[in-house]
């Protein structure tokens, strides 16, 4: 099986033929089958903006599905901005993807709240191919702190976890069929390694992976100022630092909202970074689309004042 930090590392990397205004069609997108979160963690913008937040519509989603496989978009990842596990037809979601459409790879990152092992094998027998836990805390108290639900909330979290191993082990022996279960977690400060040894003692022999994350705030939320305080990188890994500009989602990964808006941006709760409304235009037609053309063109130049992108923490 893969790493899947390999993985990440490889769609990170920009390529002569991606750093372009008029890039090739992405092979990874992300689609929001939902924009609800049962969390509130203070550097996420999604419950501090005014955005609706509702369902995509099963219609809408099978024909966003079906259009992306068509123009060869490999990995799909049935989540974006809210937690997909809120959703009655998550499995069902997956399935679509897999069997009717034939993607080889999707994926799903949770907050693991509600990861039960029921859900899980809903998932992994309906096809995932990746289940990753954003284990972002290192106890009870900071999750409380940080995602402001109760603190108990953490056990049951590491419950789930544990339990997601053993159904994708079970499944493995039943059907032949391997879900890569992973882990990553976010660096607040360098010291929030040390914080979570115990917390990783506890996850790291039931994950295939643990890798970290920088802090990465949604601009004008908390972490901003938190983030800004650490030397520029790119939104992928802590171990690996990329040149903040040009941002390689905006070339290589598609990001769409659960109501059929494309986003410039895999952090994206305003609207300044919408690039076209695919409920009316096709796929292709946004993401070459003139608005996502003079962005990307600012973005290689290595100059994104007074673009949508101008006051990213990355560039501050």
């Amino acid at each position: 099986m893969h790493r899947i930090t390999t993985r990440i590392d490889r769609l990170a990397a920009l390529a002569s033929e991606y750093r372009s205004p008029i890039p090739p069609v992405p092979k990874s997108v992300k689609i929001e089958l939902t924009g609800r979160c049962d969390f509130q963690c203070y550097f996420c913008a999604s419950h501090t903006r005014p955005r609706e937040k509702s369902d995509m519509p099963w219609a809408l989603y099978t024909r966003l599905v079906r259009e992306l496989r068509e123009l060869g978009v490999e990995q799909l990842g049935v989540f974006y901005l809210g937690e997909s596990l809120l959703c009655d037809g998550l499995a069902d979601a997956i399935r679509y993807a897999k069997r009717e459409c034939g993607y080889p790879y999707v994926f799903l990152t949770t907050n693991g709240r509600l990861a039960t092992a029921a859900r899980v094998r809903e998932c992994m027998l309906a096809g995932l191919n990746s289940l990753k836990f954003a284990v972002n805390c290192c106890s009870p108290g900071q999750l409380h702190h940080v995602a402001r639900v109760e603190p108990g909330e953490f056990h049951v979290i590491v419950r789930n976890l544990r339990d997601a191993r053993r159904v994708r082990d079970e499944i493995e022996r039943e059907t032949g069929h391997r879900c890569g279960l992973y882990a990553s977690s976010l660096l607040y400060d360098e010291a929030q390694r040390s914080r979570m040894n115990a917390a990783l003692l506890d996850i790291l022999p039931y994950v295939d992976e643990h890798y970290w994350l920088p802090l990465y705030g949604h601009p004008g939320t908390a972490a901003t100022a938190a983030a800004a305080r650490h030397a520029p990188e790119a939104p992928d890994r802590a171990e690996i630092k990329l040149k903040p500009l040009p941002c390689w989602p905006l070339f290589k990964e598609g990001h769409i909202t659960w109501d059929g808006r494309l986003s410039a941006c895999c952090l994206d709760h305003a609207a300044r970074f919408h690039m076209g409304d695919l409920s009316q235009t096709p796929f292709l037609e946004a993401w070459h689309s003139p608005a996502f053309q003079q962005l990307r063109a600012a973005h290689l130049k290595q100059d994104v004042r007074g673009t949508a992108c101008g006051n990213c923490i990355a560039y501050s």
